[in-house]
């Protein structure tokens, strides 16, 4: 946008004036930053340099702007100079405007000690109406880099998700996750589920949920596959279960809690693998936890799941003696009636029970309700399997 100018221009004589003083008004709009604003005397040295810089540049760039001022200013190749995207990142939108208005009220000031007889008025409404222009250039400038680093941010966010997807383990995660704003990094749990059909942003409505109970968050789709990273917050299945309401139709997966980033693809591959077997248990909670599909994920194939249930299920039955996995085998048998149980094996209903309750300390499964008979089942079948065929081996 370029305002009207009025006929009467400063005279060459008059820039000519200005342009000698440029570096005296750039110094002396420093130190009145340096006098008004608590925030600019924090900056690092180097930050303060580059203001310096950039008014020195701002006064160069009002002479070109009153020699042809149907052409607003050039903010980051002229005003900014230097240091565009070192100050954009530095300094925020409101600080920046405080900088150009102090900027400004010096060099009005000085308007009667450098502009030649008769050109005081013109000088004083070039300065007024370049002001002007600055301002809506250094809005465009803000815009712009917001544009450009939310571009930024989330091919990086991307690569980082797609890094765990594939298993990366590299000590490179954590700085690039810090880069994107990532300032815990422990505990850390992924979440997986479908893409929200129709969506314009997947992402956003994620995030809300995520940062709504003050949970870190990475977002990044992965074959049509929501994936989520959560992290810093002490209970991220409560986390979970918000952010699963913002997924697509279909199941959705939780991998388990790690600790740290580095560590984040070992969650995302064991909850990528209970997605794809979350298919074998319509009624699946949602979202579920991974270790809830042990054997639909053993079934489809998952050696991190027949090893779990190896060693979680069946190792700790056999090691608790014959009568607790004779126990076991006859309740699954009877399909869970304790009373056909007691019977076939010759003992009292009582005795069953308390094996039975043995049987769950150890694994975490009840042989009496249909989950964790299925998964028993399942366990114990494999490991006959893998027994049998050690010794065919």
């Amino acid at each position: 946008m370029t305002s009207r100018v009025n006929d009467r221009r400063p005279t060459a004589a008059t820039l000519r004036s200005l342009e000698r003083a440029s570096g005296a008004l750039a110094t002396r709009a420093v130190a009145r930053m340096d006098e008004q604003l608590s925030w600019f005397r924090a900056m690092p040295a180097d930050q303060r340099s580059w203001v310096m810089l950039v008014a020195q540049a701002g006064i160069a760039s009002l002479v070109e702007w009153c020699r042809d001022p149907q052409h607003p200013p050039r903010l980051t190749g002229e005003v900014f100079g230097a240091a565009p995207r070192e100050l954009v990142r530095a300094v925020p939108l409101k600080q920046t405007v405080d900088l150009v208005k102090v900027t400004v009220e010096v060099v009005e000031e000085n308007v009667g000690t450098i502009a030649v007889p008769g050109d005081v008025d013109a000088l004083r409404v070039a300065v007024l109406q370049f002001s002007r222009e600055v301002a809506f250039a250094t809005a465009h400038v803000y815009a712009s880099f917001a544009e450009n680093r939310g571009a930024w941010d989330a091919r990086l966010e991307a690569l980082v998700v797609d890094a765990l997807v594939r298993g990366e383990r590299s000590e490179e995660l954590p700085g690039r996750a810090a880069a994107l704003g990532w300032t815990t990094m422990n505990p850390v749990l992924v979440l997986v589920g479908a893409t929200p059909a129709g969506a314009d942003d997947p992402h956003a409505a994620v995030r809300r949920a995520a940062r709504s109970m003050r949970s870190e968050v990475l977002v990044g789709v992965h074959a049509e596959q929501l994936v989520v990273v959560l992290g810093g917050h002490d209970d991220l299945e409560a986390v979970a279960d918000r952010v699963a309401e913002e997924c697509g139709p279909g199941p959705v997966v939780t991998g388990p809690v790690v600790d740290g980033l580095s560590r984040a693809a070992e969650s995302a591959a064991v909850a990528l693998a209970g997605l794809r077997a979350a298919r074998a248990w319509p009624a699946a909670p949602r979202p579920v936890r991974a270790d809830a599909l042990l054997a639909e994920r053993a079934l489809d194939g998952d050696p991190l799941a027949r090893t779990a249930l190896e060693n979680r299920v069946a190792r700790p039955l056999r090691a608790a003696g014959g009568e607790v996995l004779d126990t076991v085998r006859a309740v699954l048998g009877s399909g869970g009636n304790l009373e056909a149980t007691a019977r076939a094996l010759f003992v009292h209903p009582n005795t069953v029970r308390y094996r039975l309750k043995r049987v769950t300390e150890l694994t975490g499964l009840s042989a009496t309700d249909p989950r964790g008979s299925w998964t028993l089942q399942v366990a114990l079948a494999l490991s006959d399997l893998d027994a049998a065929r050690s010794l065919w081996h």
